[in-house]
Order: structure tokens, then sequence, then C-alpha cells
């Protein structure tokens, strides 16, 4: 799935490779070609075993593309220790930071959806205007976050004011399986890039968008 962001005066074109919840079935996705690859978290199941991250490490240094950054997700709890978070050295990890990378202004949060609101709104507010590509493992409030039953949108209302208030060009994230899939609104494309299904079968393939510098 491919989608071209470009203005009139662009002289450069960025290829983003946008993927999350692999679930440790990272070796099965076909990863497309591109410049910068972006992993928005859950590459883990549970963080149940060292090995998991050593193994995703290396599938990171086998990608060709230039950059790549990863936003831990849930599943990774042992992000919140700096051994875990060193074993990562195949990819820019970031933790409620950003980084300037090919050109683009990039911003990740992996703050869990069930933080306190002070906690969401701590984070979110320090996200800087002038992103061009914000990474959260969660969905915003009400844009592709509906799961399964009857509970409804499951995304964050207060990411949801963030992202309103900092106009990204994109805004990827996870983390609800059903949500895969992208949809434009406001100015900002957000991308559902999570590859796993509800039941955690990997059938899914990472969404692939041009961006203009």
């Amino acid at each position: 799935m491919r989608e071209r962001l470009q203005s009139t005066q662009a002289k450069e074109l960025i290829e983003l490779v946008l993927m999350s919840d692999t679930h440790e079935q990272h070796k099965k996705v076909d990863v497309p070609h591109g410049d910068l690859l972006i992993h928005a978290g859950d590459f883990t199941y549970f963080n149940r075993s060292p090995s998991v991250v050593r193994d995703f490490n290396e599938w990171l240094h086998a990608r060709p593309h230039r950059y790549k950054v990863l936003v831990p997700g849930n599943h990774e709890f042992g992000a919140v220790s700096s051994e875990w978070r060193d074993q990562i050295t195949g990819a820019v990890v970031l933790i409620n930071e950003g980084i300037e990378l090919a050109g683009l202004k990039i911003w990740g949060s992996s703050i869990p959806p069930n933080s306190t609101p002070e906690e969401l709104e701590r984070v979110y507010d320090r996200i800087p205007d002038g992103t061009d590509v914000l990474i959260t493992h969660g969905p915003p409030w009400g844009i592709l976050d509906r799961g399964a039953g009857p509970d409804g949108p499951q995304g964050c209302p207060r990411l949801l004011a963030a992202v309103r208030r900092i106009k990204p060009r994109i805004h990827v994230f996870g983390h609800v399986h059903e949500g895969y899939g992208q949809m434009r609104s406001a100015g900002t494309m957000f991308v559902n890039a999570a590859l796993a299904e509800p039941g955690y079968a990997l059938t899914r393939q990472p969404i692939a968008i041009s961006i203009a510098l």
C-alpha cells in the first residue's frame, strides 16, 4: 500500500515504510524498499525473553533502509530500563523525544494509553510545533482506533488534541489491531500500521508513503 504526499515545491521525495505490532513475527514481513523504516511498537509478545529483543535487533540491522526508528509498545515494558534500550542498536529508539532524520522532524512517544491524564498531558504538551512525523504506539481518539466488541473507540483524546495542535504531516501508530489502514484528516495522514490481526496472525503488509521535502 503506497501513498504520495507531494507539494509543487518538492525537490526530493523520501520513502517511508511504516509498520507496527509484529509480535515476534518480523521475519515473516515482506518489507518494501525505502529511505526510512518506522516501527511503532509491539515487536515482542509481552517482552518474554531477551533473545527476542536480540533477534529483532539483528533483523533491524539486516534491513537496507538508511534510517530506522523504533518506538516501544505496551508489550515492551522492559523499555523503562536503559539496559533494555541499549540492546537496540539497529534503530533510533524514541521514548518521548525527537530527532531530525532525512530532512524530517520526527517525534516519538511510547507512553501507554492507560496512563493518567496528567501523565499524558505532560508528555503530549512536549511535542514541538513543526513536527513532520509523529510516532506513537497508540492511536488518537476516533481515528483508526475502533476495536472489536461494543467498547467503541480506544484512542486517546489528549493525543488527538496534541495532533490537532501540531498538525504533523504523518501520524503513525498501531496498538488497535482492528484499525489497520490509513486516512487523511485536517491536513494529517493518519496510518494505523498494525500488521497483526486481532488474533495475532500476521497477514498484513507495511504501508509505504512518499513524502516530499
